[in-house]
């Protein structure tokens, strides 16, 4: 508890220094070799702000529950419906509402899910200051950049290369979506065709 105390009241004073003199920059962390991400954990909410692009932002609940193989995505878009987003560990994904107007779309890819250890074999960066926090970054095959707290090892943000930037608002390791009718797919999502991603 003390030393946790200690490291936020570090980072607080660095994040108070840095606004008042710009010039002045974090202190880098040393490592004998290049860190490695820590993997997701199994079951986990994130609640995420999305800019999709220049015009178009979404607050995502993200429950990431890897032992039931599934990731689902509750997803409020600007001004929009709540759409719902069920991807599957056998790479079906249903992207649907559950309120008026009714939509669904289903998709189907070869990959499934993100696993926990999704960043295996990703490119150390180096450090870099995003959100207000120390990250280590890395990027993996020219789609993801992914930036994790150095001292806590909780993801921050993470951007792909379409132009996505995500941002991890809170993260709560362990937490289970316990409403599990939001995971089944509406009757009329099964009245329409499959499309491949």
């Amino acid at each position: 508890m003390k030393l946790q105390f200690h490291t936020q009241f570090v980072r607080i004073s660095l994040v108070v220094l840095q606004l008042i003199n710009p010039s002045l920059q974090w202190p880098e962390p040393e490592y004998s070799s290049a860190p490695i991400p820590a993997p997701w954990p199994e079951q986990f909410h994130a609640l995420l702000y999305m800019n999709l692009s220049s015009t178009h932002l979404q607050i995502t609940n993200l429950w990431y529950d890897w032992p039931r193989g599934r990731n689902v995505n509750i997803i409020q878009k600007q001004l929009s419906v709540l759409l719902y987003d069920t991807e599957w560990n056998n790479g079906t994904t249903f992207y649907y509402t559950l309120s008026e107007p009714h939509s669904c779309r289903i998709m189907v890819n070869d990959v499934g899910i993100p696993r926990p250890d999704f960043l295996d074999g990703a490119e150390y960066l180096g450090t870099a200051v995003t959100d207000g926090y120390l990250c280590n970054v890395w990027e993996k095959i020219d789609t993801i950049w992914y930036y994790e707290d150095v001292y806590t090892k909780r993801p921050v943000r993470w951007d792909f290369n379409d132009g996505i930037s995500t941002h991890v608002i809170t993260f709560d390791v362990g937490a289970v979506l316990l409403d599990d009718s939001v995971t089944q797919a509406p009757a009329y999502c099964f009245n329409q065709e499959i499309k491949n991603m």
